[in-house]
C-alpha cells in the first residue's frame, strides 16, 4: 500500500493535482450555490415582474433577495446558458420558503409563477377607489382596470352602468395570477357575482320587490347606517317599511355620498338640500346605485330583515353607533332630540 500513498502524495503535490483539487472546489461550491437556499431567510420571499421587465431588472430584484454573491452569479449562469433573457415570462416568483438557487431558476425559466391573493373590501364607495385598491394587488394599473370595467359590451353583458358598476364587487378573496389582464379580472369578479347570486338569494331579494342591484343599493345604505352588525337586519327593516310604504329613505350616509363629503359628523338642514339623486331627502326610492360596496352581512340582512313596524331610526346618544327605532313621527323626534343635544354637548357641529 506504500507505493500507492506515495504515488497519491505525488500527485496531488504535482501541478496536475492541484489544478484538479482546484476544479473540484469549484465544482463543489458551484453544487453547493445552487442547492442551498437562494433568499436570505426561510420567509415567504418573492419578486414581482412585469411584461416590460428585461432579464437585466429581473437580476436587479434577484439581487436584492439572494443570501450571497454566488448565489446570484449562479443564477445569471443558469440564464445565461438558457437563453432567460429570450423568454422572460411576468408574473409573482417565491425565492424564500427555502427554496433552493436551482429551484428559483427553474420558476423563472419555466414560468411556474405563484398565485396571489386579490382582496376585494367592503366599504369601497366607488369603482375608481376599488380599481386602485385592486392595482395594488397585481400588475394591471388603476385605469387600465376601469377601462375594462366600463367597457360598453362588458356593461352591457352584465346589466350594468355607472351608477350600478359597484355591485360587481362582491367582497371576498380571490386567487389570481399577478400578470392577470384587466379583462380577466373583471371576468373573474362578474363570475364570482353571478355564483354568489343564487337562486335561493334572487328570491329573498324578490320577496322584498328587489332585485339584486336594488338589494345591493340599499344593503350599501345599511353598511353605511350601521356597524353593529346584530343590528342591521333591523335597520335593513326599517328601510324596506319606507319604501314599501313610499316614503323617502331619508338616509344621513346618501346625502354624504351626494356630498362627495365623507366626513361629514352632523347633517344639518343645509346638506338636505343637496341636488343630487342620491339625496333620499329630496328624492323617493333607492339612488340610482350603491353609495359604497356593502359587505355580505349588509346584503344578508336586506335579504333576511327584521320583520318589525319601525319606521324611523336615530342613532343614540351615547355614540356607541347603535339606535333607537321609532313606529311614529313624535317618538322619532324625542330620540332626536336627545342624539341633538349630545352632539351639542360634545361640540360636535
Amino acid at each position: 500500500m506504500q507505493p500507492f500513498f506515495l504515488s497519491l502524495k505525488s500527485f496531488v503535490t504535482s501541478r496536475w493535482g492541484v489544478a484538479c483539487a482546484i476544479v473540484l472546489a469549484m465544482l463543489l461550491t458551484v453544487t453547493a450555490a445552487l442547492l442551498l437556499p437562494f433568499a436570505k431567510t426561510a420567509d415567504s420571499e418573492h419578486i414581482y415582474i412585469r411584461h416590460a421587465d428585461t432579464a437585466d431588472s429581473v437580476y436587479r430584484q434577484l439581487d436584492t433577495h439572494a443570501a450571497g454573491p454566488l448565489r446570484l452569479w449562479a443564477i445569471k449562469a443558469l440564464c445565461l446558458v438558457s437563453n432567460y433573457s429570450g423568454h422572460v415570462r411576468p408574473g409573482c416568483y417565491t425565492t424564500g420558503h427555502g427554496s433552493s438557487t436551482w429551484a428559483v431558476w427553474r420558476k423563472l425559466r419555466g414560468g411556474l409563477q405563484s398565485p396571489v391573493r386579490l382582496v376585494v373590501p367592503a366599504c369601497v364607495r366607488t369603482p375608481e377607489e376599488m380599481a386602485e385598491r385592486l392595482a395594488a394587488q397585481i400588475e394591471p394599473d388603476t385605469q387600465s382596470l376601469l377601462a375594462a370595467l366600463y367597457d360598453p359590451a362588458f356593461m352591457k353583458a352584465h346589466e350594468l352602468d355607472s351608477a350600478t358598476a359597484v355591485t360587481l364587487f362582491i367582497p371576498d378573496t380571490y386567487e389570481v395570477y399577478w400578470p392577470i389582464s384587466p379583462a380577466q379580472v373583471m371576468d373573474k369578479l362578474a363570475g364570482a357575482y353571478k355564483r354568489w347570486w343564487t337562486t335561493e338569494r334572487v328570491e329573498a331579494a324578490r320577496k322584498q320587490q328587489l332585485t339584486p342591484h336594488m338589494a345591493m343599493t340599499l344593503a350599501s345604505i345599511v353598511e353605511q347606517e350601521t356597524q353593529a352588525l346584530d343590528e342591521r337586519a333591523m335597520v335593513a327593516g326599517m328601510y324596506l317599511n319606507r319604501l314599501h310604504r313610499g316614503m323617502k329613505l331619508q338616509a344621513d350616509p346618501t346625502v354624504k355620498f351626494a356630498l362627495r363629503d365623507f366626513g361629514l359628523k352632523r347633517i344639518l338642514h343645509v346638506h338636505l338640500q343637496a341636488d343630487s339623486p342620491y339625496n333620499t331627502y329630496r328624492h323617493e326610492g333607492l339612488p340610482p346605485g350603491p353609495i359604497c360596496v356593502p359587505s355580505l352581512s349588509a346584503i344578508e340582512s336586506v335579504l333576511h330583515p327584521v320583520d318589525h313596524n319601525y319606521l324611523y331610526m336615530c342613532a343614540k346618544e351615547d355614540f356607541s353607533g347603535t339606535h333607537r327605532f321609532a313606529v311614529t313621527y313624535d317618538e322619532h323626534l324625542v330620540n332626536a332630540g336627545r342624539y341633538a343635544a349630545a352632539l351639542d354637548k360634545a361640540h360636535i357641529k
